[in-house]
């Protein structure tokens, strides 16, 4: 892929895919929508103390930061998996701010930097793996209770929002757990009903009106 750095309105960096004519998150702000999306609309409604979270598309590595940093200060044990078929090069990721800005005790840096297809304890409470796959030929016997949802939109990318890739992200879940993403088309919505979602439409972050909170039915 041809990547470009961008700095986004909240000024932390996100990258622009030029054979996509899309970026990697908002231009109103790469951190305040992960935050807003991922975080807090997500994670933060887990009320258990060890938490699973899996990654559609670990991308610049930001979910992952992030969720590190909500489990240092709230003192929450999370095993992190994220899966990614076109990984970052170092002269990408290593441009990218995250790190400072968050003034992380983590470095981005090492989370593209750690071994794919193998689990790593980044902290105590923090298991970290990275899957080198196609989200399309990705399977586990596991299961989780959240997933990030964080692939390319439907304009770019709408094979990564069929039936079967969202069918699987629903066998993937514990009964009860949560999918968010920052896409809300009713396309895709539809299809989460018709897998057997129970589906929220929620106010987006700055610069998107809605996001989508979807949780599976028992």
């Amino acid at each position: 892929m041809n990547r470009e750095l961008i700095v986004t309105e909240d000024g932390s960096h996100s990258l622009f895919v030029k054979d996509l004519g899309e970026t990697f998150h908002s231009k109103h702000g790469a951190i305040q929508e992960s935050v807003h999306v991922y975080i807090k609309n997500g994670l933060q409604n887990i009320d258990k103390e060890a938490i699973s979270v899996l990654e559609f598309g670990f991308g610049t590595g930001l979910n992952a930061l992030l969720t590190f940093e909500y489990a240092q200060l709230h003192h929450k044990e999370i095993n992190y998996e994220t899966i990614e078929a076109y990984p970052l090069q170092p002269q990408e990721y290593e441009l990218l701010n995250y790190s400072d800005l968050l003034r992380s005790n983590l470095s981005l840096q090492t989370l593209h930097e750690l071994p794919f297809n193998e689990e790593v304890e980044v902290a105590k409470n923090f298991r970290f793996l990275k899957h080198l796959s196609k989200i399309e030929d990705f399977n586990s016997d596991k299961s989780f209770d959240i997933i990030y949802y964080d692939v390319f939109g439907y304009d770019f990318q709408s094979e990564l929002w069929s039936e079967n890739i969202l069918e699987k992200a629903y066998r993937l879940l514990k009964p009860d757990g949560i999918l968010v993403t920052y896409a809300c088309k009713s396309i895709v919505n539809k299809r989460l009903k018709q897998i057997g979602f129970n589906i929220k439409k929620l106010a987006g972050p700055p610069g998107k009106r809605e996001m989508t909170f979807a949780v599976k039915k028992i």
